[in-house]
């Protein structure tokens, strides 16, 4: 059956007859009065009935790599494994006695998260001599070469996938464990709920419902199921002048190598006596100060373990308009910046999935208390879509600094780590693309910074104060003192002879 329709843009008139078509091909073997949905959310991973899964992939769209229909009409190959009794299949059961299928999508993240072999988000089979098809066990990307590490991957792969399995409560068919304890975390980040708030919501939660068993009872062994997903963060000390990192060859030094300033945190002692620097003042084992460092390749690399995500990653080079419309700025890829780096370095435009980034740093609040300050470092991905790119979903924090005053010039200090990750991006990293099912080598640069003027001097390293304030210009900026001011008289001269700024 033709399923080109299935690439053709929502409302067109090929795409609705092709949905009517897959609608009546799967009417020829229901179960329960149910189908698998092919829609692009839930790429065949959850069951509605077929006027619901009409509706969802008329509006929705159609899951591009779901083309051939191997879980629909008469010989859909669920019903090879289970036979025709309509009992449990390969990814769940629609009877409540041997399973639920939740109502979010935990498993494909679970199968993102560790880079599971079951391209495209469906369990791997194989053929025996009876012609019948046998489910196999999930493989990983990484058996070829299978070493310990793969085998703790795996070990926490399969205790967070039977936690997505279990049922919260007897009876429950819309939450498994993790899938509601990721909920919970959801609203505790958006809510600015406090470490002790979430223990009491906790502990009144299996109070209520006793029959919830095995259930994380506090934040700490909550956090410890979360953190298993990966991307994490580093703490790295810092000197509290901002002079360096205790990082890399400086790991184990005690002492900041530029004004001395030890790297512990001072101690009161008795009748609240601080201690002096230079001797045993300094409690070994609390910093000063601690910069939080969120890496960035395992973040690119999880980017392109989903399918989706990595085909979104593609949009520049794929949905290109025609002549006339590549004159519009509808996307960073239009601007001449892009397009003179792709002129400038080839190889690194040759392949669609080499990432471009901006960067941007900013000053902020956390849970808005005023005597709480930060600095941030945010990375933008620019090859997603216009729509996706500038979602506050798709951005990539990278480093967040404490301290109350602006860094100035210091920030270069922080920025050590990312730098030295883009450095290894520049040259390629070996990561693996769930859309075309196969490893390559992920490459990045970072093209644009987004910031104000201040921000621009601070890192850029270029003075923005001063007779040359003006980075275009430089030497040649039009500047004078007027008393204790320096002004700048001739800005008009750049506009057209007939401004009617000139006469003012």
């Amino acid at each position: 059956m033709d399923t080109s329709w299935i690439d053709l843009p929502i409302g067109h008139p090929k795409y609705v007859k092709g949905c009517m078509q897959f609608i009546e091909f799967s009417k020829e073997d229901l179960v329960h009065g149910k189908i698998r949905c092919p829609c692009k959310n839930c790429k065949v991973e959850k069951w509605f009935l077929v006027n619901v899964v009409e509706g969802r992939i008329l509006f929705k769209g159609f899951y591009k790599s779901y083309k051939k229909w191997i879980f629909h009409g008469k010989e859909d190959m669920i019903h090879r494994v289970v036979g025709s009794d309509g009992g449990n299949t390969s990814e769940g059961s629609l009877n409540n006695e041997s399973g639920f299928v939740s109502r979010d999508n935990v498993g494909g993240l679970l199968r993102s998260a560790f880079c599971v072999n079951t391209f495209p988000n469906c369990p791997t089979f194989e053929t025996r001599e009876d012609d019948e098809w046998i489910e196999e066990p999930v493989t990983y990307e990484s058996d070829a070469e299978y070493d310990d590490s793969t085998k703790e991957e795996e070990a926490k792969y399969k205790k967070l996938l039977e936690a997505s399995e279990e049922k919260l409560y007897e009876g429950c068919t819309n939450f498994s464990k993790l899938s509601f304890l990721l909920h919970l975390f959801y609203l505790k980040c958006m809510n600015h709920w406090s470490i002790e708030s979430f223990n009491m919501l906790l502990k009144l939660i299996l109070d209520v419902f006793p029959q919830i068993l095995d259930f994380p009872s506090s934040f700490y062994y909550s956090k410890k199921m979360i953190k298993d997903l990966g991307l994490g963060y580093e703490k790295i000390d810092a000197c509290p002048n901002n002079c360096m990192l205790y990082w890399g060859e400086f790991l184990e030094k005690d002492k900041c190598h530029v004004c001395g300033t030890s790297r512990w945190a001072k101690t009161k002692g008795k009748g609240g006596i601080t201690s002096d620097q230079g001797t045993d003042t300094h409690k070994k084992g609390v910093p000063a100060k601690v910069m939080r460092y969120f890496p960035l390749i395992p973040r690119l690399k999880r980017i392109y373990m989903s399918p989706e995500t990595a085909e979104d990653m593609r949009w520049h080079d794929t949905e290109r308009l025609g002549e006339d419309d590549k004159k519009i700025l509808r996307h960073p890829s239009d601007a001449l910046a892009w397009k003179a780096f792709d002129e400038r370095h080839r190889d690194f435009a040759l392949d669609p999935r080499s990432v471009r980034l901006g960067l941007a740093s900013d000053g902020f609040n956390p849970y808005r208390l005023m005597n709480t300050t930060y600095s941030t470092v945010i990375l933008i991905p620019y090859n997603l879509p216009p729509w996706l790119c500038m979602k506050p979903s798709s951005f990539i924090l990278s480093t967040l600094i404490p301290g109350k005053a602006s860094l100035r010039n210091d920030i270069d200090v922080y920025l050590q780590p990312l730098v030295h990750e883009l450095k290894l991006l520049w040259t390629g990293v070996e990561a693996f693309d769930a859309f075309e099912g196969k490893k390559f080598n992920l490459r990045a640069t970072l093209l644009w910074t987004i910031n104000d003027f201040p921000g621009y001097a601070m890192l850029s390293g270029l003075s923005t104060k001063g007779y040359n304030a003006c980075p275009i210009c430089i030497d040649s900026t039009p500047s004078n003192r007027f008393g204790n001011k320096i002004c700048y008289c001739s800005y008009r001269k750049w506009l057209p002879s007939d401004h009617p700024y000139r006469s003012g």
